[in-house]
This record gives C-alpha cells, sequence and structure tokens, in this order.
C-alpha cells in the first residue's frame, strides 16, 4: 500500500471512530426530554428535566479518570491499542443504553443501568481524544493543524447524522412512538456502526512519535518549552469552548421547553450546529496553518464572547426556525474555527512521549467541569431566574476566562516568522 493510501486510511480509522463515539455521547442530550419519561418519571417536568440533563453530567465524571488511565497507556503501548481500547468501551456503554428497560419495566434498577452505561462511555470519551488527537498531530505532514481539525470535523458529522436521524424519526413516527422506544433507534445505530471502526483501527499504523524506539527512551520535541502551567491554561481554554458547544448542543431543548419550536425544529437546529461545526473546523485548520495558532485562536475565541448575548436577544425577538438555524450556526462555526487553532497549540505544547496524557488530562478536565454541568446549569438558571438569555450569559462568562487564558499560551507554529505576542508564564 502507497504512504498516501495507508495515510487516508490511518486518518479515516482515527476520525470515523471518533466521530461515532461523539454520536453515542451526545445523542443522550439531544434526546433528553423523551428520556425524561422512560427513566426520570416526575410529576414536576422541570424536576424531570434537571434529573435528565444532570445523568448527561454523570458522564462527564469518568472522563478524567479515563484521560489518565488510557493516555498514560497511550504513551507507553502506542496509540492504536489505546484507540482500540475506547471504541470496545463506547460499545458496550451504548449498547447498554439503547437495551436498558424503562423506569414502569423493572422501576429503580433503570436509572441505576443508565447512569452505569454514561460512566462507561465517559471513560471512553476521556481516553479518546488524547491518543486520537496525538495521532492527527503526528501525522508526517505540514498542515498539522488541518489535520487536528479532523477531530472537530468528525464530531459535526456526529452532530449532523445525530440530528438527521433524529428529524427522520420523528416525522415517521410522531412523539408518543419517539417518547415510546423511537428514541433508542440511533443508540442501535451507532452500535451497529461500531464493527467497521473497530476493523479500521485495526489496520491502522502507529505514528513514528508513539512506536518503540531502541535505546532507553525516545527524545522528546516539544515546540516550546514545557511548563506546568500549561495544564491549567489548557484546561481554561477548553471550558470556554466546551460551553459554547453544550449550549450549542442544548438547542434542541431551548428551543421546545423555551421557544416552544416544534420537536423537529430543534433536530434541525442540531443539523445547522453540525454543518457548522464542520465548517468551522476545518476552515479554522487552515488559518492556523497559514497564519499561526494563536490569531484564530484569541480573535474567534473573543468574537464568541462578544456576540452570543446579542445572538440569543435576537432569536428571542424573533423565536422562529429561520432565526433559530441562523443563531446556532453562526456561533457554532465561530466556536470550532477557534477550536482548531486551539487544540493545535495545546497539542504541540507538550512533547510526544506525554502527550497524550497531557492532551488528555486538559481536555478533559475542562469538558469535565464545564461540559457535564452546563446543561444542569442553564435549566436551572432558566427555571430559577425566568431570564430566557441565562444560557448567553452563561457562554460570555466562561469564554472571557478562555480569552484571558489564550493571552498566556505561545505560539506554537514551527518556524514562526513573526515574534511571539505572549505573556511569560
Amino acid at each position: 500500500m502507497s504512504q498516501f493510501r495507508e495515510r487516508q486510511r490511518a486518518i479515516a480509522a482515527v476520525v470515523t471512530c471518533n466521530a461515532l463515539e461523539v454520536f453515542d455521547f451526545v445523542t443522550y442530550a439531544f434526546f433528553a426530554v423523551q428520556i425524561v419519561g422512560a427513566f426520570f418519571p416526575s410529576t414536576q417536568p422541570q424536576a424531570g428535566l434537571l434529573l435528565s440533563v444532570a445523568v448527561f453530567g454523570v458522564g462527564f465524571i469518568a472522563r478524567p479518570l479515563g484521560s489518565v488511565v488510557i493516555g498514560y497507556y497511550a504513551d507507553r503501548a502506542g496509540r492504536k491499542p489505546a484507540l482500540l481500547l475506547t471504541a470496545v468501551l463506547m460499545t458496550i456503554g451504548t449498547l447498554g443504553l439503547a437495551l436498558t428497560p424503562s423506569y414502569a419495566a423493572i422501576g429503580f434498577a433503570a436509572p441505576m443501568l443508565v447512569v452505569a452505561c454514561r460512566l462507561v462511555q465517559g471513560f471512553a470519551l476521556g481516553g479518546e481524544i488524547g491518543p486520537s488527537t496525538a495521532f492527527l498531530l503526528e501525522i508526517p505532514d505540514e498542515r498539522r493543524a488541518w489535520y487536528v481539525s479532523l477531530q472537530f470535523a468528525s464530531q459535526g458529522v456526529a452532530t449532523v447524522l445525530a440530528g438527521a436521524i433524529g428529524a427522520a424519526l420523528s416525522a415517521a413516527l410522531g412523539a408518543q412512538a419517539m417518547a415510546a422506544w423511537g428514541w433508542r433507534v440511533p443508540f442501535a445505530l451507532g452500535a451497529l456502526m461500531v464493527p467497521v471502526a473497530l476493523y479500521l483501527r485495526m489496520a491502522m499504523s502507529e505514528t513514528l512519535a508513539a512506536a518503540p524506539a531502541p535505546g532507553p527512551a525516545r527524545a522528546a520535541t516539544p515546540t516550546t518549552p514545557w511548563r506546568p502551567a500549561y495544564l491549567a491554561l489548557g484546561i481554561c481554554v477548553v471550558a470556554g469552548g466546551t460551553v459554547a458547544t453544550y449550549v450549542g448542543n442544548y438547542m434542541a431543548t431551548y428551543s421546545t421547553t423555551v421557544l416552544r419550536l416544534p420537536t423537529t425544529a430543534g433536530l434541525l437546529a442540531t443539523m445547522a450546529v453540525g454543518l457548522a461545526t464542520i465548517a468551522g473546523a476545518l476552515a479554522g485548520g487552515r488559518l492556523a496553518d497559514s497564519v499561526g495558532r494563536w490569531p484564530p485562536m484569541f480573535w474567534l475565541r473573543l468574537a464568541v464572547a462578544v456576540a452570543t448575548v446579542p445572538a440569543f436577544l435576537l432569536l428571542l425577538r424573533s423565536p422562529d426556525v429561520a432565526t433559530l438555524l441562523a443563531v446556532s450556526a453562526v456561533l457554532a462555526f465561530l466556536n470550532t474555527a477557534s477550536g482548531s487553532g486551539a487544540l493545535t497549540a495545546l497539542c504541540e505544547l507538550f512533547p510526544p512521549q506525554r502527550r497524550a496524557t497531557a492532551l488528555a488530562i486538559v481536555y478533559s478536565v475542562g469538558v469535565s467541569l464545564f461540559g457535564g454541568s452546563t446543561q444542569f446549569v442553564v435549566t436551572w438558571l432558566i427555571g430559577t431566574t425566568g431570564n430566557p438569555v441565562a444560557p448567553a450569559w452563561y457562554v460570555m462568562a466562561a469564554n472571557c476566562v478562555a480569552v484571558l487564558a489564550t493571552m498566556f499560551v505561545p505560539e506554537t507554529r514551527p518556524a514562526q516568522s513573526r515574534r511571539p505576542r505572549v505573556a511569560s508564564v
């Protein structure tokens, strides 16, 4: 097999399985309203929805543990075996969600099983980001940010698929059937696709940076001097993008519970977010390779912080499907375009033998603290304050913190001709 074809197969193996894992994980968020009735019956709809999104957050609790365990494994045994492990674990968690009987059938055991499945999914997804991003960065090509951007693009593909399947099922089955069993179908479809992804990953080659080398140790070749403070800065940078991402995923629920739009409108918004995520990720990767990692990482993150509140005010003033799609797509594009540069820079900050573990910790801790709580927080804020703009203020606050942290992250593009503009850490 030629080097080009082998490279393409390796990329396909990483991004395809990553897309499936993200699809399985976020599908829960898209069908939170239906899951309430199946596993969390309550006489108060607000309480039931809070329980549902709280269990969504449970999946994030296991992420830091998965990032440390699987990230360490990837830095010692290689990227390939770690990526195979995450795929198997995600399959177990997803099948469990699809097959768990409802509360009416087995009582309190149902939500307990759902919690267990979410923990397995979280452990797997926490361990996925480090090895998969490191693998893409270590492909022998100068377009490093472009390859890393495929990580976010695959998440956009997963979002589009989840929205398309959800919209098709809603139109074909109706609200009653969706609440009874239709929401299980996307989980089952995701599980059925995993064998394909596993086959691709079994055939992939190990990257050079992770391959065992003769001698006592491999030399570290970080682009910039490594400092422990980068872990804290990275978590803050990830937090801004995470809050924006999960508020975007929450738009399906927001459109039905706040804007009073039909379920199909929320699922269409999900698809718009997915398409904008693909476009933004690829555009951000190209931009980060051409002008450097820092400009898109900083300026586009600042744009998210400034634009979110006005965008939500516009949406509330014109609560129709067209405005919902436009607001969701624009914010998602800006968020992921910034994220491509940020993820590349954070990955390049660490030497190869620490890269998978360090990046996994940064990403999973940031996502666990803020992604796992975002939907619960915004649901609680809306219910407590009665202010439907509350999610936007939360996004703005988190992204202001990310902007400040980015000011201290150095430019990491190799052979940078311009002088770095960065404060020392």
